[in-house]
């Protein structure tokens, strides 16, 4: 089991620009490893993963955000730019439950991600 802390999360206008942060405790080598996101009412969705040079980001925010990882710090960031209210949620890290490349692909789901941080809360104002 992965143990998973997040932090960065904010509050920011319209336009502006959050870092978030995971730390790893546990083994996440050669594991997808990333971000989703929250919004109630609506399922988790999955915003920017990634392994090794392989990234995957959702639609909506190609362009904007950027996804990065330290393997040596065993942890993950997201460079949220231009941020927008749409952006609005509870942002979770999260780490495959097994390791190659597939789970970095558009066809893996949230339920091939096995070890969650508590969240963190973006809140964009518009």
């Amino acid at each position: 089991q992965v143990k998973l802390v997040e932090s960065g999360g904010g509050s920011v206008p319209a336009g502006g620009s959050l870092r978030l942060s995971c730390a790893a405790v546990g083994d996440t080598l050669n594991k997808c490893m990333g971000w989703f996101r929250e919004v109630p009412g609506k399922e988790r969705e999955r915003v920017a993963v990634v392994r090794g040079d392989t990234t995957y980001y959702a639609d909506s925010v190609k362009g904007r955000f950027t996804i990065s990882r330290d393997n040596a710090k065993n942890t993950v960031y997201l460079q949220m730019n231009s941020l927008n209210f749409e952006d609005t949620a509870v942002y979770y890290c999260a780490v495959a439950k097994y390791g190659g490349i597939y789970y970095c692909t558009s066809s893996a789901s949230i339920w091939d991600f096995s070890d969650w941080g508590q969240g963190t809360q973006v809140t964009v104002s518009s």
